[in-house]
This record gives C-alpha cells, structure tokens and sequence, in this order.
C-alpha cells in the first residue's frame, strides 16, 4: 500500500491559503498557520512524546484548521473539517487518520472542547500566541480584523475583552502550560495596568524578564 503523501497534502493546506484567504486577513493568514500554529504543534507534539506519525497528523491539523477563513469566519472549523476530508483521500491519508485530522481542526473552536490528547495539542498550538512575545502585536492584527469585518473595537474595549479572554483560558498539555503559562500571566499584568491608566504600558513597568 502506497505511504501517505503528507507533505503534498500540506503543501496544498498552504497553497489554498495563499490563494484563498481574503485579503483582510491580518491574522488568520498564512503566517498564523505556517509560522505560528504548525510549528506550535510540533513543539508541543515532541515535548509531549508524540511519535513521528502523531506529529505528521498534527501538522496536518495545523495545516488545515483554518482553511475554512476563506469562505467565512462563523463556523470556520467545520468548512475546514469539510475540506479535509474531501481533499486529504488525494493523498493517500486513510480514513481513520482523515477522522483524527478533522477531529483536530473542530477542536480549535472557541469555547475549545478537545476529545483526545492530539486535539488538546492543536487546540493549544492554535492558542501559543497567548503566552509569546509577540502576543500585543498579534493581537492588534487580530482587532484590525475585526474591524475589517465590520466590528466596532474601541481599542481599550478591546484590551478588556483580551484580559478577560486570557483570564479564563487554561491550556490542556503539560507542555503548553510549561512553555507559556508564565508569559500569559505577564501579559494579564500589563493588561490589568492599561486598563488601569487608559493607555499602553511598558512591560518594563509591570514585570522583570
């Protein structure tokens, strides 16, 4: 039996959104997956003692997960999901794999509800940003977004909404937790003190690295 193609079928997960992606997305673009979540989900999937065949199916999931931005953002995942499992068999991937694939990508949805350890992997992978450095500039692309899309975002109210999305998430791996648990409570610090002052703070002002 031919060996699953997975590089071809992630080179297609990227050309899609190269190609597909409305030009107004300043975050779920190709950087978001290519540079931010796939390589996310390797980390995780490595620290977590994933074997290699595990972490060529969450790069997949990565891959995949946000392919359904092309067509709409409401209920993006499972226009992914969708796409996985009409596209993945060109490949070679067998069914039980295209199943845990689209099990990834529907885990990546907000209130996120993982059902096995890979999704919870993807699931955290999607959501790294929270403890990176680069969480502020992210998630001012992110609003821009938005705003793109028709929301009205003041940019305090905005800074309320993060603080109060970092405040109850919780990443599910150990290994996420590890990595970027001590970044997100920085970043809840710096955002407590903005919304404090009405202005942005330095992370000088709040915490020491």
């Amino acid at each position: 039996m031919a060996q699953p193609e997975y590089s071809g079928a992630i080179a297609y997960a990227i050309n899609y959104l190269e190609t597909e992606l409305p030009s107004n997305m300043y975050y779920h673009n190709l950087w978001h997956t290519q540079e931010g979540v796939m390589p996310a989900a390797v980390r995780l999937g490595q620290l977590s003692g994933c074997s290699e065949e595990e972490i060529a199916l969450l790069k997949l999931g990565a891959a995949f997960h946000d392919l359904g931005m092309a067509h709409r953002q409401l209920g993006h995942e499972i226009i992914a999901a969708r796409i996985a499992a009409q596209e993945l068999p060109e490949f070679g991937i067998p069914p039980e794999q295209i199943e845990t694939i689209m099990g990834m990508i529907l885990a990546t949805r907000l209130p996120q509800m993982p059902r096995s350890f890979l999704e919870q992997i993807v699931a955290d992978a999607d959501l790294d940003v929270l403890g990176r450095e680069d969480f502020f500039s992210r998630g001012e692309l992110l609003r821009q977004e938005q705003i793109a899309l028709g929301q009205e975002l003041p940019w305090l109210d905005w800074q309320a909404s993060q603080l109060s999305f970092l405040k109850q998430h919780e990443y599910f791996t150990s290994a996420a937790k590890s990595l970027r648990d001590a970044g997100k409570q920085a970043h809840i610090a710096i955002l407590e003190e903005t919304l404090r002052q009405g202005m942005p703070v330095a992370a000088s002002q709040v915490y020491n690295d």
